[in-house]
């Protein structure tokens, strides 16, 4: 099998650029809500308005995951690590898989260090492929890693999972607790995650296209800045000191007090991390530096994609959505249909919990009505939401700003493992749904 090529390069050629497309969205978001009965523009415009700020926090957390990876990642100590990794591979088509793998296996732990994780692998593996002279294509060992990130919902920071077996929830009153034994350690679960991963790695692999375009690292590496401070500022002893602190606590945090690894924690763990393997406080200021470049597209496109999701939630526009997938759906379906519209309405609220929040209540109610398991509609909304961010540009920001790739050259196979995954993902479900 060979990549994309012909039409359909020309057709992603005219795909605008993942701002313009936020922008695009947007209005046809807004077009959409006021089909909606009752709904004024107004009302459309407050809605979008008030939701802006929505994913500021949030923003927040995925600028600092860039920033932390990015500079981790150029310390000597992990250079060498990811170099070691970027050896494994015997053939190029196995430099492909492994990327994949590799993605996958991070984002089971947690879904921000498989976007991270996988772009710095795959520049490291492009690295040792030109070092060996393979003829490796950069765009799909990016599309590799994005590929192996299809699995994170099946893995530990799954949002609808950890939602419903959380404490305290809003839905416990009228659901009570899903455990995570019941949903995302379930050995369908697990089984799923596993043929995922294995379709994504063999997939990649065979998606090589006949002229591949080779990767160009950074010309420039972060420099030191002279700065007072004496041997504090030029030796570890002071960034070791708070790698130890913030390492003591993420382990009290989890092992104590019994947190969850969030992405709060992920991001501590990256610093504790950096600052550990830096070479002196400074050395660690100019890597955070040097990583500043790749948050402007997620300043940018943030709010607006907050913004899309207030028109989503405040006009009734996924509700209506969600209501008309349960309307289809039987016994053995719900948990299939769950997963379209998870698939759906991610383009609008890309995020896993947010999208709970709206869909849960009503794919909950209907399956008590129908008789369908719980998990099995927990973990369709799970799978669709997943599944569809290979197509979507929300997700893409922070892999592409690590890799500094366009959209495009990425899409170009992603679309096709879109399709590879929602096949394998949609027979699963309606094989669990009648089977399971």
């Amino acid at each position: 099998m060979k990549g994309p090529g012909g039409r359909f390069d020309r057709w992603l050629a005219r795909i605008p650029d993942p701002f313009l497309f936020v922008l695009v969205l947007t209005l046809g978001t807004a077009g959409l809500a006021l089909l909606q009965p009752g709904v004024t523009a107004g009302e459309v415009v407050d809605a979008w308005g008030n939701g802006l700020g929505g994913l500021l926090a949030f923003t927040t957390q995925i600028a600092l995951t860039l920033l932390l990876a990015h500079a981790l990642a150029h310390t000597d100590a992990m250079a060498r690590l990811l170099a070691w990794i970027a050896r494994l591979p015997r053939t190029p088509a196995a430099a492909y898989a492994v990327v994949s793998l590799g993605a996958s296996a991070l984002s089971l732990l947690a879904w921000s260090l498989g976007l991270a994780g996988g772009a710095l692998l795959a520049q490291a593996v492009a690295r040792e492929g030109a070092a060996r002279g393979w003829r490796l294509d950069y765009p799909l060992l990016v599309a590799a890693a994005y590929g192996g990130f299809v699995v994170w919902h099946m893995g530990y920071s799954g949002s609808a999972p950890l939602f419903m077996a959380t404490a305290g929830q809003p839905l416990v009153d009228r659901y009570g607790l899903v455990p995570l034994g019941e949903t995302i350690l379930t050995p369908w679960n697990l089984a799923f995650a596993l043929g995922l991963a294995l379709v994504m790695a063999a997939l990649a692999a065979r998606l090589a296209p006949p002229e591949p375009q080779p990767f160009r690292p950074e010309a420039d590496s972060p420099q030191e800045a002279a700065g007072a401070g004496g041997a504090l500022s030029r030796g570890p002893w002071l960034t070791g000191l708070f790698a130890l602190l913030l390492g003591w606590f993420l382990w009290r945090r989890v092992a104590l007090q019994g947190g969850g690894v969030d992405l709060n924690w992920v991001n501590w763990s990256f610093l504790a991390l950096g600052l550990a393997l830096a070479r002196s406080p400074v050395h660690y200021a100019a890597l955070i530096s040097q990583a500043g470049r790749t948050l402007g597209p997620v300043l940018l496109q943030y709010p607006f994609y907050a913004g899309i999701m207030g028109i989503m939630v405040s006009t009734g526009l996924a509700a209506a959505l969600a209501s008309y997938c349960v309307a289809l759906a039987s016994e053995g379906t719900l948990g299939f249909w769950a997963f379209l519209s998870g698939g759906v309405l991610n383009f609008f609220i890309p995020s896993g919990g947010g999208q709970w929040v709206v869909q849960g209540p009503i794919f909950l109610e209907a399956a008590e009505r129908l008789g369908t398991p719980a998990p099995e509609v927990i973990m369709g909304v799970a799978y669709g939401d997943q599944w569809s961010n290979l197509i979507q540009p929300f997700w893409t920001v922070p892999l592409l700003a690590i890799a500094g790739l366009p959209l495009q050259s990425v899409l170009r196979y992603s679309v096709i493992m879109f399709c590879c995954s929602g096949v394998f993902l949609g027979a699963a479900l309606l094989g669990l749904g009648h089977f399971g």
